[in-house]
């Protein structure tokens, strides 16, 4: 399902001031706010649409990206619906992905109710471990080897991972005394900071600086990307913090037949610092065509 325009889920125009969007978002925050609307399954919807067009409304960039790419520009959701870290095959591997503890959903709702008193046979122990991974290795997927029980195992770090995330391999953890159920081994990743790119979700992020004569009469640059250089244009006349959308160039989307994000690149427009008595003079002549030295403008 599309999701809704941001402007209009916080009722105001694409030319709102930062005060408009602000008081807007206050008043719209306050009226569905789960503890004014308790039990009420929409007002609580409704509250999550506003916050979310808040968040990216009220961050210069972000909203400079929304106002150009629309929620490509944004946001990290999948394509088509589902929860992209439920879990599944990976080469033959199964796993499930897991954001906290090592602990399943199931072993919470039995502690909980009990299920009549009744417990299940006793599980091997969960085995934990972290592997370290290149910002590159996060994005195309790679294999590490990580200890288990004693032994080596090979796994498949799936395309698109991100830093924080946990992959929960079945029964790989301690074996379970009287014939019990095998534990998990719960591998945690942990992503190095590029040097020159961020990213959020699937959307790979980063700067490129421009003079300002560039900027002015407009020019083409090699962008660093994951895939290697790429060359883009930049018209004339661009404003510093203006944002380029190079397609196809960011993180794989999980559990997709190979769709990517984009790679969004902010060009930064650079004063000069130092400059000579004729720059200064052709600087001057720019800014008052009717002094017209030299014939310049002529």
């Amino acid at each position: 399902m599309a999701k809704k325009d941001y402007y209009e889920i916080l009722g105001v125009s694409k030319s709102a001031s930062d005060d408009e969007i602000k008081k807007a978002y206050r008043k719209l925050a306050i009226k569905y706010h789960p503890d004014k609307n308790p039990g009420n399954k929409e007002a609580e919807e409704k509250f999550k649409e506003v916050s979310e067009a808040h968040e990216v409304l009220s961050d210069k960039q972000k909203r400079a990206r929304y106002d150009q790419f629309g929620h490509a520009g944004v946001g990290g959701a999948a394509s088509g619906g589902g929860n992209p870290f439920q879990g599944g095959s990976f080469n033959g591997q199964e796993f499930n992905f897991n954001f906290g503890g090592a602990g399943g959903f199931d072993d919470i709702l039995s502690s909980i109710f009990g299920f009549g008193g009744q417990r299940r046979p006793t599980r091997g122990a969960d085995y934990r471990t972290t592997v370290v991974l290149t910002f590159e290795e996060a994005v195309f997927g790679t294999t590490k080897v990580v200890p288990a029980d004693g032994k080596d195992l090979k796994v498949k770090i799936p395309a698109g991972i991100d830093d924080g995330m946990s992959i929960r391999i079945n029964n790989k953890g301690g074996a379970a005394p009287k014939g019990g159920q095998r534990g998990d081994l719960y591998v945690f990743v942990r992503v190095k900071p590029h040097k020159h790119l961020t990213r959020e979700g699937n959307i790979i992020l980063s700067e490129r600086r421009i003079s300002m004569v560039d900027a002015a009469l407009g020019t083409e640059v090699d962008v660093e990307t994951v895939d290697g250089n790429v060359r883009m244009k930049v018209p004339a006349g661009t404003q510093s913090g203006t944002p380029f959308k190079l397609s196809g160039h960011g993180v794989p989307l999980m559990r997709s037949d190979g769709d990517r994000g984009p790679h969004i690149v902010t060009i930064i427009v650079e004063t000069p610092k130092n400059l000579t008595k004729r720059q200064k003079e052709i600087l001057e002549e720019f800014r008052d065509p009717k002094s017209k030295k030299r014939g310049f403008w002529g």
